[in-house]
């Protein structure tokens, strides 16, 4: 026999036993199913976290006061709230002493309402104060109008940049450059409209209003938050020793003893999308430990149909060996049959798993996703059942007696 005839027979063996087959396959499905259900659904918030988390331009990083992501109790938070300010100062002085591509300070405030005639915003409205580097750092590009200068932040100039949905809602069919808006009864010159930016979770990030720096200090006060401070790198290459390097002068700027720990926070894309990686990854072992559980039980049921399915046909057994069949050839077969069962739960199961795990992420509005890796490590998983559980059956087979099996009724 060669290998499409072993396919074929072990196809129409299967297909002989609908029945059978199925509730063989069962525990194949059940298992591949529970590991691509939950990946696919990890995938896709995965997916949309990191395009959401995505605040910060290539290579760049911030200093800030708290923590990006904390973890802790209500008392946790105490800890950060004592440290000193960044202040403006402290981002000047390291402005003069690193070598980076661009440096940038921001300050926010958050739920304002932003009016232009008798039409205003929810009370939902982000605003920031920034400097030019801040722009590039953030990766804000405007889309109409002009940038962000230098004199407007030296001069505190009274203008402002709106992001897309600001700019929808309070001039639907006007172009908005050169209107004057009100930022908590500040007159603002709205002199850009910014690019759009991805969207986290289907909520949109476009919900806010870009001033000077210096103008949102004197409308908020200069020691009313502390700052955040961008650092973009030349490159990825020097992009570790700019971080190694901006800790250091900050250290020296905030005189830190040595010893002491960092009175101030570094992240980046990079470590916001690994901090949801670790949290994620408990949820990705205790699947896989759950589907190897249910593959185990479900390779036991498979080694037992096997070996049912050798008792039938045992007289089929005798009947090939008797025409010239070598044991090879009766040990191929029944591996393959296992194989083959194997597998078909595992597409099915797979399929399932997808398309259950797309719908139910679709309601978090999380992007569609299909766990490539995790589909092939399941066809894998299903492969080694079968060759685990029907290596005793097939062996059983390619070692009867061929006379004894010809007997047998």
């Amino acid at each position: 026999m060669n290998i499409k005839e072993i396919v074929v027979v072990s196809f129409l063996s299967v297909k002989s036993n609908k029945l059978r087959t199925l509730l063989t396959i069962l525990g194949i499905v059940v298992g591949i199913f529970s590991i691509i259900v939950i990946m696919t659904i990890i995938t896709m918030l995965q997916n949309s976290i990191e395009s959401g988390l995505a605040m910060l331009n290539k290579n760049t990083f911030q200093i800030q006061k708290f923590p990006a992501m904390q973890a802790g109790g209500p008392g946790s938070r105490d800890k950060y709230r004592n440290r000193k300010d960044l202040t403006m100062d402290e981002f000047n002085r390291l402005n003069e002493i690193l070598n980076a591509m661009y440096i940038g300070a921001e300050q926010w405030e958050f739920g304002k309402v932003i009016k232009f005639g008798n039409k205003e915003t929810n009370p939902n409205i982000s605003v920031s104060g920034v400097t030019t580097g801040a722009m590039r750092t953030n990766d804000w590009n405007v889309e109409s109008g002009r940038d962000l200068r230098f004199t407007d932040i030296q001069y505190s100039n009274d203008v402002c940049i709106l992001g897309p949905d600001v700019a929808d809602k309070l001039f639907p069919g006007v172009y908005p450059v050169g209107q004057i808006v009100r930022v908590d009864g500040r007159p603002l010159n709205v002199i850009a409209v910014l690019e759009s930016q991805p969207a986290m979770f289907g909520d949109s990030r476009d919900n806010f209003v870009v001033m000077p720096i210096t103008t949102f200090q004197s409308i908020y006060g200069r020691r009313s938050k502390s700052i955040n401070i961008t650092v973009m790198s030349y490159s990825k290459e020097d992009y570790d020793n700019t971080i190694e390097s901006a800790i250091g002068y900050m250290r020296t700027i905030r005189k830190v003893k040595p010893g002491e720990e960092n009175d101030f926070e570094i992240f980046s894309n990079e470590s916001l999308i690994g901090q949801v990686n670790d949290i994620t990854g408990g949820i990705k072992i205790g699947a896989m430990v759950v589907s190897i559980i249910a593959l185990l039980a479900a390779g036991v049921g498979i080694m037992n149909i096997m070996l049912v399915s050798v008792t039938e046909r045992t007289r089929e057994i005798g009947i090939r060996k008797a025409v010239g069949a070598r044991k090879l050839n009766i040990l191929t077969q029944f591996l393959f049959e296992a194989i083959f069962l194997c597998v078909l739960g595992g597409f099915i199961g797979i399929a399932l798993g997808v398309g259950i795990g797309n719908l139910a992420g679709s309601f978090l509005n999380a992007q569609t996703a299909i766990p490539y890796d995790w589909v092939v490590i399941g066809l894998l998983l299903c492969v080694t059942v079968g060759v685990i559980f029907g290596t005793y059956p097939a062996y059983k087979a390619a070692n009867l007696d061929p006379i004894e099996a010809l007997r047998y009724e």
